[in-house]
């Protein structure tokens, strides 16, 4: 640990990790919305806020849980189909409420390619919501869906079924098989579009 007349400790929040102050900073000056991604062990979370000097103003917000609860989502909270499917819950409340841009904020997650932060924006831009990010970071559209998740269930169910009640236990206590984990994302997908239809015309 360092030491002497000179040390200075570092502010709570960077110290547990939650907030790049450099990159806060920039934000704060550009006035802009920031779309905010942040995940635990367990969830996701996404907000678009309006960042303030005083304090941050919520705009829009989804949480991973509410995939489960309101949209009877059946896979996992915290991997990658849910991340896109947060992400897009929080960008269509943020559109309903007149954000059209939003600037992307990943505190300070490592900027892995195909990580779960992008599967979010990705979501974003897939609404109309503009969030920058590059083609080259975002997921496939085969990991947006969930199809490896469904490919290692099946390899697991056939090679090492005990495993695989392990690994895929909380799919199976709510009576889902995770091998059609792609088709599930697919209709959680519509019934999410759809409660926003009159921001999307309808579509998806």
């Amino acid at each position: 640990m360092a030491r002497g007349p000179k040390y200075k400790v570092r502010r709570r929040r960077r110290r547990e990790g939650k907030t790049n102050y450099y990159k806060r900073y920039r934000l704060v000056s550009s006035r802009h919305y920031i779309y905010v991604v942040r995940k635990t062990n367990k969830y996701v979370l996404v907000q678009v806020v309006k960042p303030s000097v005083k304090g941050d103003v919520t705009i829009a917000a989804a949480h991973s849980v509410e995939l489960v609860k309101r949209y009877g989502w059946k896979g996992g909270t915290k991997n990658v189909p849910a991340a896109y499917l947060t992400g897009l819950l929080a960008s269509l409340r943020a559109l309903r409420a007149g954000v059209k841009y939003a600037a992307p904020y990943i505190g300070l997650h490592k900027p892995t390619r195909g990580a779960k932060v992008f599967a979010a924006i990705k979501a974003a831009n897939d609404v109309g919501l503009k969030v920058p990010v590059s083609s080259e970071v975002v997921p496939l559209e085969d990991r947006l869906r969930g199809e490896h998740i469904a490919a290692y269930a099946k390899v697991l169910k056939e090679s090492s079924p005990d495993l695989y009640f392990k690994r895929f236990s909380l799919h199976l206590a709510r009576g889902f098989e995770p091998i059609f984990l792609p088709e599930h994302f697919s209709e959680v997908r519509s019934r999410v579009m759809s409660d926003y239809s009159d921001v999307i015309g309808g579509g998806g």
